[in-house]
């Protein structure tokens, strides 16, 4: 299969996950094309029988369709941990490497990364890696910064962007996956949230508190 076509079920796996709008023009913006051209995948990879397309309404993978975008999907979160492994790059950057990568990698190739990072269940952003047959071991009890609870502890589980500004902010204040952190305060009317990590108080607008994941200490 293309790039292009890995890239489209990949985009509405992960909107149908994030958002559950996979409509062609939310995966058109995702993706950087044409509503037009979106549209025009959508129907091609229906004759493939790798999604379900009906004009007006969201797009729905098929069994195979699923299977793919979890295959690439594994393969670029090895790929993630790999990278930040070996040359401790940055969150952003393995990112967009792997986004090259995934879509040049056999099979054989990710299991033996899988076998060599000791088969790990999540990648340094904290998502979890799905194992050989495209199955998600892992159970996802995780919360958003914005709705954790004032004077909880917490352990950073995820940290859902694309965004290099935010990593490199993340990466100046230990906001990195694996990391305790302590909610002193919640502005709710202001919709920010205020934390402790590192001994460090820091003020987060809703931008951030909504892509950050917790999992209660």
């Amino acid at each position: 299969m293309s790039v292009a076509v890995e890239n489209f079920v990949k985009a509405v796996y992960k909107n149908a996950k994030r958002t559950n709008d996979t409509k062609p023009g939310i995966i058109a913006k995702e993706l950087g094309i044409s509503n037009a051209a979106a549209t025009d995948m959508a129907k091609k990879l229906a004759l493939k029988d790798l999604l379900h397309y009906q004009k007006y309404q969201k797009l729905k993978l098929t069994d195979k369709g699923n299977k793919m975008a979890l295959n690439v999907i594994r393969k670029h979160r090895l790929w993630e941990s790999l990278l930040f492994k070996m040359f401790d790059m940055s969150l952003h950057d393995i990112h967009r490497e792997a986004e090259l990568l995934e879509h040049q990698t056999s099979d054989l190739l990710a299991n033996k990364m899988s076998e060599y990072l000791g088969n790990p269940q999540f990648d340094p952003h904290g998502d979890p890696i799905p194992d050989e047959n495209g199955i998600i071991t892992t159970t996802d009890t995780s919360i958003t910064l914005s709705k954790a609870i004032e004077g909880k502890t917490y352990i950073i589980s995820r940290l859902m962007s694309d965004d290099k500004e935010f990593f490199d902010f993340c990466a100046q204040h230990g906001l990195k996956y694996g990391n305790a952190i302590a909610v002193s305060k919640q502005f709710i009317n202001n919709k920010m949230t205020q934390i402790i990590v590192n001994n460090n108080t820091i003020l987060l607008n809703e931008d951030f508190s909504t892509i950050i994941y917790v999992n209660e200490n």
